[in-house]
């Protein structure tokens, strides 16, 4: 069953430090109040205090409030962040996606025997005259390649249908798939092999907000290329 774990809990940490932050700023402003009021009650008649001296002290008090204030304000601006990106993660659950991963499976229907495989793609970083997609088995072997030909920057949705390159059915097995792609002066072009998954549930983690995928794998909203 989907679930959304702890959805709410940074927002709740942001707010419980904003408050002792500004109870700390409250303190520290009540103490140098009362060491200035000590200062002049007790200063030397003879030599007082210089009057740069007290605006210099001022001043310093009101660079550390002025600090503090945006502190705040970016606090503020935090909570929202993750409100937001909570909201957003919880629309996901139930979503099949594409992200960054290399590792397909295929597997055959009991009652038909079709081959059904893992969905993939590619991420293409900038625009290719040509690429090629390999699809290796367990042991490193090339079992399928495809020609990309010329394409521009984007997450493509691919699929495999389980034959080799002569047509054959390969085994059920776990496999890997690798890419490649150059533009038209056979320079590599920077692109990324997507695999699939589905997202069970979303959790806030000591490393933030991370979505749970239905067969084990924990990844981050950047991390997702594409919602199918």
């Amino acid at each position: 069953m989907a679930t959304v774990n702890d959805v709410y809990g940074s927002n709740a940490a942001s707010a419980l430090a904003g408050a002792q932050t500004k109870s700390l700023m409250g303190d520290t402003q009540d103490r140098f109040l009362t060491l200035l009021v000590t200062q002049l009650q007790n200063q030397d008649p003879l030599n007082p205090m210089d009057n740069a001296q007290v605006t210099s002290q001022i001043a310093q008090l009101s660079m550390v409030n002025g600090i503090q204030q945006l502190n705040n304000t970016l606090l503020a601006l935090s909570g929202q962040m993750d409100m937001s990106q909570s909201l957003q993660a919880a629309g996901l659950i139930g979503k099949d996606i594409l992200y960054p991963g290399e590792k397909i499976s295929l597997g055959s229907d009991p009652a038909s025997g079709a081959k059904t495989a893992t969905p993939f793609g590619i991420d293409l970083m900038s625009g290719a005259t040509k690429g090629k997609i390999s699809i290796l088995d367990s042991a490193g072997k090339v079992v399928r390649e495809y020609d990309l030909g010329a394409k521009d920057a984007g997450v493509y949705p691919m699929s495999w249908d389980g034959l080799d390159s002569a047509g054959a059915p390969v085994p059920d097995g776990a496999y890997t798939v690798q890419v490649s792609a150059s533009d038209d002066k056979g320079q590599p072009v920077s692109v990324q092999a997507l695999t699939s998954g589905h997202i069970n549930s979303i959790a806030y983690t000591t490393e933030g907000l991370k979505l749970n995928l239905a067969l084990g794998g924990k990844i981050s909203l950047l991390d997702i290329r594409q919602v199918m």
